[in-house]
């Protein structure tokens, strides 16, 4: 009886331990950031992704021969290529994974894991980057990640063995600043810029703050130019591409975010 009786306690025992673990998982992950487990996942496990990244930076030294041996560039400036940085040139991909699979705490936030300098590059970036210096071409990242990580991120860069990665060629956000014009026109002063490389639109001129139908009516505008001088990268992860969806309030409830996200999609109309 004594065996039989501590058996059934320990077997209770077990099972509200399970049971308060199972609950305690369910609570503590972020709806949110659970939606978002297909979009990591494939960023981090499709060939897909991986070809993508190949075929952008491929296209990006086809068309860099193009122009240095035609010489298509203003005369009196020097050529350069413009990168974005984050899912453009470095993989933040684990990050986001964390958060799907971890409650929120001060680890996962977004400096602590810049400081880490810990990313790693994306497919195809260091052997086209490299290809590009050895040409002579001037490279800058210019990224809206905040001055304040500028330290962090030039040592991140160096890390994966990225060429001019250095203060003069790294440009971060400033106080104040809305997007990435004033850093692109900065750099046209001295240089010719023949290629840009982003994840989101707004790494190009003309999509600042548009609204989601108004950013796909400027896409449609400028199609000539991607694959031409505009190379965009997949980032299904996060980008403006929410943003507009959200009206760029980024301080909406996670409520009212899971409502607008379905309500923007188009389902079949039976």
């Amino acid at each position: 009886m004594k065996k039989s009786k501590m058996l059934c306690i320990t077997a209770l025992t077990l099972f509200f331990s399970f049971s308060c673990d199972q609950a305690e998982s369910q609570t503590i992950i972020n709806p949110l950031q659970e939606q978002n487990t297909m979009s990591v996942l494939w960023f981090q496990k499709a060939g897909e992704a991986r070809a993508l990244f190949y075929q952008g930076y491929n296209i990006g030294r086809m068309r860099l021969d193009d122009i240095l041996s035609k010489k298509q560039w203003k005369q009196g400036l020097k050529p350069a290529i413009v990168l974005d940085l984050d899912e453009t040139v470095i993989d933040n991909s684990p990050l986001f994974a964390k958060k799907i699979m971890s409650p929120p705490t001060a680890y996962l936030n977004w400096g602590t894991w810049v400081e880490r300098s810990a990313a790693e590059a994306l497919p195809g970036a260091i052997d086209f980057l490299k290809y590009a210096d050895s040409k002579g071409v001037a490279i800058y990242y210019i990224s809206n990640r905040k001055e304040a990580l500028k330290a962090a991120t030039i040592r991140n860069l160096q890390n994966i063995g990225a060429p001019q990665a250095d203060a003069a060629h790294v440009l971060l956000k400033q106080k104040g600043e809305r997007g990435k014009e004033a850093r692109r026109m900065q750099v046209a002063k001295t240089h010719d810029i023949v290629l840009l490389f982003g994840d989101n639109l707004g790494d190009f001129s003309g999509f600042e703050g548009l609204s989601v139908t108004q950013r796909a009516q400027m896409a449609d505008k400028q199609r000539y130019e991607f694959g031409r001088k505009l190379i965009v990268f997949p980032n299904p992860m996060y980008g403006d591409w929410e943003g507009a969806i959200y009206q760029y309030d980024s301080r909406r409830s996670d409520l009212e975010k899971a409502k607008l996200r379905k309500d923007n999609l188009e389902p079949f109309q039976p």
